[in-house]
């Protein structure tokens, strides 16, 4: 994409929201089959009157049919030890039903070593109730000998899918009965993460209080403190920032707390976070301060809070305005705050900015005109912006869009109706090939003094009018020949 300079966190892979988010999308989409942890059962996935023996077992678990059961665990209590085609023990099937005699039935059959018994994903019973939210069966497979920690095959936890269910008296129980309240998952992910990035006021507080150090960092460097900053969860963010939480902490792409909270855009959460001395004057390793992320996504109230506080020095010497931002992003009100606030409408972008665009641009005004955004594009010419600064011209752009409106609007303000573009083995000014079919264009060029003589004039006379070392015009000759006719 082309915005990828100023989508930020949308487009960037070291984003940390975007890193983030794959965990997430990880644990909670994308369970993959593996091999089993730990202690495995037989596997029964056969055919023949074995395993109509086990699925005896099964149905009458499923139906609760207590029994039947009782006949079964005399009968045939070798098949408590066996799995189905999901690596299912009998003891699995009974932790997710809502019978507690069916469930001390199983387990007295299967055995105490089978509440460590894990399926294909790598679950125990536990974690099956657990994910149930059958906190009677919770209860007794942890009196049981079942480990309140044990982690699947994506290290996902008890205690993390609790809080996720948002079940408070499960994540009592487990911390009452083992659980470690800073315990590791997938990505160090900590539980204190987990409440915080899903706004669990609540839970925050119950697990501080059960001893979770309050500014743990996963792999990526997030705290618990940025990922409720970056969801505005308001109330997590006081209550961690009062619990010593460090406001002035970067993830590992150099993201600060101030930066993760742009992505809500919530002025309640960013102001909460100025008031404990966040430095909005911090940028990310890409360049991105705060300022810019609020510009690109239309955050208005945001913006003005950030406004007063950020330096515009530190704002030029990360090489690009939040003007681009807030362009790129179609935020007209965003472009005029930060027009009246002082913002230069011809700041360009620098050169190492421009490489990541095949078009190398520069101007705040060639993202609007790419947007098609006549109310941005007018509030910069208005402002002062000049239309012709960048390689590829903003007039071609408004011409091969075929907006009048633009068009015009970009004439009006003195944009160079003889440009020229060397992309053709002849001379005259090129706003001409989008106007030969259409007589509105047309017009307007010739309005604004399009040299038409030129389109009279043939440089090679009776000579072949491709030279003898033409090329062709592929997307790196036109890309090289469009930067050489630019200097």
């Amino acid at each position: 994409m082309e915005l990828d300079r100023f989508g930020m966190e949308d487009e960037d892979d070291d984003d940390a929201a975007t890193q983030y988010m794959i965990e997430q999308s990880l644990l909670e989409s994308n369970k993959k089959k593996g091999t089993n942890k730990g202690e495995t059962a037989q596997d029964s996935r056969s055919s023949g009157p074995e395993a109509a023996d086990i699925n005896k077992v099964f149905t009458a678990v499923r139906r609760g049919d207590e029994k039947l059961l009782k006949d079964l665990c005399v009968q045939h209590k070798d098949k408590f030890c066996q799995t189905d085609s999901r690596g299912w023990t009998p003891l699995h099937e009974a932790a997710a039903q809502c019978n507690q005699t069916i469930l001390e039935l199983t387990f007295k059959a299967s055995g105490p070593d089978s509440v460590e018994c894990r399926t294909l994903r790598g679950q125990t019973p536990l974690f099956l109730a657990v994910e149930g939210g059958l906190i009677e069966n919770v209860s007794f497979l942890l009196k049981h000998g079942a480990q309140p920690d044990s982690q699947d095959n994506d290290q996902d936890a008890p205690l993390f899918v609790a809080i996720r269910s948002d079940r408070t008296d499960l994540v009592k129980l487990l911390l009452l009965l083992g659980s470690r309240v800073n315990q590791e998952g997938c990505h160090g992910r900590r539980p204190l993460h987990e409440a915080s990035r899903l706004g669990k006021v609540g839970l925050v507080k119950l697990l501080l209080e059960a001893g979770a150090r309050s500014d743990p960092r996963s792999h990526y460097g997030l705290t618990p403190l940025a990922l409720a900053a970056q969801g505005g969860h308001l109330e997590v963010v006081e209550t961690l920032l009062k619990k010593g939480a460090d406001v002035y902490s970067q993830a590992h792409d150099e993201a600060s707390i101030l930066y993760e909270a742009t992505a809500s855009g919530d002025p309640a959460v960013i102001g909460l976070l100025l008031e404990y001395g966040a430095d909005a004057n911090i940028a990310k390793h890409s360049g991105h301060m705060p300022i810019h992320r609020v510009a690109h996504r239309g955050h208005l109230q945001a913006l003005q809070l950030l406004l007063p506080v950020t330096s515009m020095s530190d704002v030029n010497d990360s090489g690009m305005s939040p003007l681009h931002s807030a362009a790129a992003g179609g935020h007209r009100n965003c472009i005029k705050a930060l027009l009246d606030a002082g913002y230069d409408p011809n700041y360009m972008l620098h050169p190492w900015v421009r490489r990541s665009y095949d078009d190398e641009r520069k101007s705040a005004l060639f993202f609007a005109v790419t947007n098609n955004d006549v109310p941005s594009a007018k509030l910069l010419l208005e402002a002062g912006a000049m239309a012709n600064q960048d390689p590829v011209k903003c007039l071609q752009v408004a011409l091969r869009l075929g907006n009048y409106e633009l068009i015009n609007l970009l004439l009006r303000y003195g944009a160079n109706v003889n440009y020229y573009c060397r992309v053709n083995t002849t001379h005259f000014p090129s706003a001409l090939q989008y106007a030969l079919k259409d007589e509105v264009v047309l017009r307007m060029l010739c309005s604004y003094g399009y040299d038409v003589k030129r389109c009279f004039d043939c440089p090679y006379g009776n000579r072949a009018h491709i030279p003898q070392d033409y090329e062709g015009w592929s997307n790196t000759v036109i890309k090289d020949t469009m930067r050489s006719s630019a200097r």
